[in-house]
């Protein structure tokens, strides 16, 4: 039988996965091309022939997705597999009707087609958007798992934006993990609080082997997920983090809608910042999709380490940088510690953005006045600093999941932002863990 030529549109992500769980040893199939967006300095890559497996022995290039009908037509590909996140339903069905367009057929590729099986129970804490408070959730039912005397192992969704070969499975237990990786900011905000909370955290790009090894150290495994993306790994408990300041983004983004309907649980969050109308919405879309799972309310109060250099103050924000990028969220706990403490003036940023920072706000637009903490790369990093560095304001706040003050050389006073989930009514994680027999 002749293979099928295969293209898969992706981030560095879902993309390696979807091939190593399906297409890597599948004869059926020819994987010709990955194309690649979202995160910047991926395009013109290979995935390594090492991970490819022997149907690849050359490895798979990857190529910026502006070039995808022009690689349907220079590899004949027969079929395309979409496979990354957090974008609306019209932009995944666009992108559709171009494929369509060229003569080729287009795949989702479904749950169980993708979900490896752990010999170990796993909890999935996903979400319908980025920056919807997945993270906290996740923290907080691994410290509770943790109490109860549990050896409790995280597997973080991929971050792979080094050598692939070298990240085929990355253990996380120390902050020097963090360095020898040599991670990026947008992985240290994810990895860093499960490592000072004194946990374990995997992530990498193989997560068959991944897992394997991660089951070696734990008797239930954390799925913490990524962007908006339903679990790498078959689930026994399943919570999704939804938002009511995106209300609606649950019904209408890719696969957040996919997310929300696999929940045993759904946690509506910050519902001490959201509109009642909105909190009622998302009640309402839960319902109309999900009826038998449980509803959880819950909020994301902060604290911040030196409100002084806040109140009267002309302070810079940073904000999380995917929450801002391609999660479009208008503002974050910066801006909340902002208004909380009574900032004099939220200063603009753009007029000394620098270099990556610079194409960052060209790319998206609707920013605003707030800084993304972008650092994909040493290069983007060290613009990330020399914008901060050359902002003229009083006073930086920081609402990052981490210490932005450990990374980079800030020539001004800054405070940060944290924030952890506190659940609001009689229904709260810890009793459902005990009633599921995990506490």
């Amino acid at each position: 039988m002749e293979k099928k030529n295969v293209l898969i549109m992706g981030a560095a992500g879902r993309d390696f996965h979807n091939f190593n769980v399906f297409y890597r040893d599948n004869e059926e199939y020819n994987v010709v091309a990955f194309t690649a967006t979202q995160i910047p300095n991926i395009n013109d890559r290979l995935y390594p022939a090492e991970l490819a497996g022997k149907l690849y022995p050359k490895g798979i290039m990857i190529y910026d997705e502006s070039e995808l009908e022009n690689l349907i037509k220079k590899f004949n590909v027969q079929e395309v597999v979409f496979a990354y996140s957090d974008v609306p339903f019209n932009y995944v069905m666009t992108k559709a009707s171009i494929v369509n367009a060229a003569g080729v057929s287009f795949r989702l590729l479904g749950a169980e087609e993708t979900m490896v099986k752990s010999t170990k129970p796993v909890i999935s804490i996903i979400a319908v958007r980025t920056g919807s408070g997945k993270s906290q959730t996740s923290r907080k039912i691994v410290t509770m798992l943790r109490e109860a005397g549990k050896k409790v192992v995280a597997i973080r969704h991929p971050m792979p934006y080094g050598d692939l070969v070298k990240q085929k499975v990355q253990r996380f237990g120390s902050i020097e993990d963090l360095k020898f990786h040599k991670c990026t900011i947008e992985e240290i905000e994810e990895y860093e609080p499960h490592i000072v909370s004194g946990g374990v955290i995997y992530s990498g790009v193989d997560y068959e082997a991944i897992v394997r090894q991660a089951e070696q150290e734990a008797d239930i495994i954390i799925w913490d997920g990524g962007n908006n993306d339903f679990p790498f790994y078959h689930s026994d408990l399943t919570f999704t983090v939804v938002d009511p300041l995106r209300a609606g983004n649950e019904m209408n983004y890719y696969p957040g809608n996919t997310s929300l309907r696999l929940a045993d649980i759904v946690v509506i969050n910050k519902i001490d910042s959201a509109e009642p109308k909105n909190i009622k919405l998302v009640r309402d879309n839960i319902r109309a999709v999900n009826p038998k799972a449980i509803v959880i309310e819950g909020a994301s109060p902060i604290t911040v380490e030196k409100p002084e250099l806040i109140t009267g103050k002309r302070v810079l924000v940073v904000e999380d940088g995917p929450t801002l990028t391609h999660g479009e969220m208008e503002y974050g706990a910066g801006v909340v510690a902002a208004w909380k403490y009574g900032a004099k003036e939220i200063v603009d940023p753009r007029p000394y953005t620098v270099n990556s920072i610079s194409e960052t706000y060209k790319k998206y637009p609707k920013i605003g006045t707030l800084l993304p903490a972008m650092g994909y790369s040493d290069e983007q990093i060290k613009d990330l600093e020399g914008t901060i560095n050359a902002t003229d304001c009083d006073s930086v706040i920081i609402g990052t999941p981490i210490d932005l003050g450990r990374l980079l050389k800030i020539n001004k006073p800054s405070t940060r932002v944290q924030y952890d989930l506190q659940e609001i009514g009689d229904i709260t994680i810890e009793k459902i863990l005990k009633q599921k027999g995990y506490l």
